[in-house]
């Protein structure tokens, strides 16, 4: 009897060795416990035990399972810190994005650069003489317009001809400046073909033909296609042209009364002239449409609608980004959540910067800073507008209010600044948000290698186990053996 329970004490003995050996080795994924439940539905581990009586599948899921733990939980907890990281960096960086846009536009100097122009009325019209349109480089002040003559394009009209009739035979020459366009014309060619043709001829100098059927018949109309006497015509014909041909050149060479003339005004007395009606480069920065004769006051001001604007989106960029940080940096002491950048060195650094900023003097700037101008900061870091003391500075001096925003040292320039050292395609978060997307990768890597060390640790228990129940069964059967062995024995003794 004491040698068939030293077999079986063996067997326990083996079963613990393996059991405590086994427990020592590592490296598991959040995905092994699934691979184990595989394993056993395949029948592998279900058949294991059947000779020893352990509970072989649940053994081995426990020792991977351990074998796991430390290290997913290390990949799980950092790769969730990253991934929480790179949403809120993102979405600073997305609050970050319209405040820039907001700061670009304060800092632009077409902001500025707006001006208006307009004639003041005059005794025929309450446009006066005209209207005006201006670039960035107009100059605001007050000047006197006095127009004497608008430009006009020649012209010119030939005498009734009965409809269809034939003009004769020739060429027809018609000269704009240094262009000419020799237009053959055939015996049987009537007004209306001859002004069909020159419409059409791909070297037109520049005349438009129209035949108007008025009450005597019809007339050939040639008209100038751009105003002011450069651009006026000539018509004559070659020598070998029809005497027919020849007087119809000669009535449309005679503008008369619709002669081609140039603009003509004085600004401030100067004399100007101008080849068609719409006046540039008199005034720098400005065009006159001129659309009447006379006298009237042209006035060039600077336009403070797109700062008052500016300013406007600025003040509402900012409080979109102070909203989108506080959730960012919250904390609910109630339930104890916490944003996702709470205490976050780079999202600290940046409001500290900010508001060192917003709250300095511009030097030598009489307004000085963005509470003189009606910005204020609020308790919970949001801006307020004060719209009557924005519009009163505007009035009064909008140089100023520019100096104050977009000069080198100004608070919308160094705002600009900084806002772009941080978010800028290789800023500071650009380059945090790219460091912490290569560690979630360097993670993936190692979740990988754990996934397959903990596959081939189940393998090697699954084998261990294999040759355990192997071992517990030959020693079940030597028990027996012995067993009926001895039972043999005792039975012949007895007999």
């Amino acid at each position: 009897m004491s040698s068939i329970s030293s077999v079986g004490g063996s067997a326990s003995a083996l079963s613990s060795a393996i059991t405590g050996s086994s427990s020592s080795s590592t490296g598991s994924s959040s995905s092994s416990g699934s691979e184990i439940a595989n394993i056993s539905g395949t029948g592998i581990l279900s058949t294991l035990g059947l000779g020893s009586g352990l509970d072989v599948s649940s053994i081995i899921t426990a020792l991977v399972n351990a074998a796991e733990a430390a290290p997913q939980a290390d990949i799980t907890n950092q790769t969730n810190s990253d991934d929480n990281q790179v949403a809120g960096l993102t979405a600073l960086s997305t609050a970050l994005t319209g405040l820039q846009s907001a700061l670009s536009e304060l800092t632009s100097s077409s902001t500025y650069q707006t001006y208006t122009a307009a004639f003041s009325a005059n005794s025929t019209s309450a446009s006066g003489v005209g209207t005006a349109t201006t670039l960035p480089d107009a100059t605001p002040g007050s000047y006197s317009i006095d127009v004497t003559q608008l430009a006009t394009a020649q012209t010119s009209v030939s005498s009734a001809y009965s409809s269809g009739t034939a003009v004769g035979a020739g060429t027809l020459d018609i000269t704009v400046g240094k262009n000419t366009l020799d237009l053959s014309v055939s015996a049987s060619d009537s007004l209306e073909t001859i002004a069909s043709n020159i419409n059409n001829a791909s070297n037109n100098p520049g005349v438009t033909a129209n035949v108007i059927a008025g009450a005597n018949g019809d007339q050939l109309v040639f008209t100038s296609q751009q105003t002011g006497t450069a651009n006026a015509f000539t018509v004559s014909t070659s020598s070998d042209s029809s005497s027919g041909l020849t007087a119809l050149a000669s009535q449309l060479n005679s503008p008369g009364t619709g002669a081609a003339n140039n603009a003509e005004l004085t600004v401030d007395g100067i004399p100007v002239t101008s080849a068609t009606n719409n006046v540039s480069g008199a005034l720098t920065g400005v065009t006159m449409s001129l659309t009447s004769t006379g006298t009237s006051t042209l006035t060039v001001a600077q336009s403070t609608a797109p700062i008052s604007s500016a300013v406007n989106d600025f003040v509402t960029a900012y409080n979109n980004y102070n909203t989108d940080v506080g959730e960012l940096a919250s904390y609910n002491s109630s339930t104890g959540q916490a944003g996702v950048l709470l205490g976050d060195p780079t999202l600290d650094a940046i409001q500290t910067q900010l508001s060192h900023v917003m709250s300095s003097t511009v030097q030598g700037n009489s307004i000085g800073s963005l509470a003189s101008l009606g910005i204020t900061r609020n308790s919970d870091g949001s801006l307020s507008l004060n719209s009557e003391t924005l519009d009163n500075a505007l009035s009064s001096d909008p140089s100023t209010v520019q100096n104050l925003f977009a000069s080198a040292n100004g608070i919308g320039t160094q705002l600009n600044s900084l806002v772009t050292n941080y978010n800028s395609s290789s800023g500071i978060l650009d380059t945090r948000i790219n460091d912490l997307q290569t560690d979630v990768k360097n993670l993936s890597t190692q979740q990988t290698a754990l996934n397959t060390r903990m596959a081939t640790y189940q393998e090697q228990l699954v084998k261990q186990y294999s040759n355990l129940d192997t071992l517990m069964t030959s020693l079940d059967n030597t028990s027996s053996y012995l067993t009926d062995l001895e039972k043999q024995s005792t039975s012949s003794s007895s007999s």
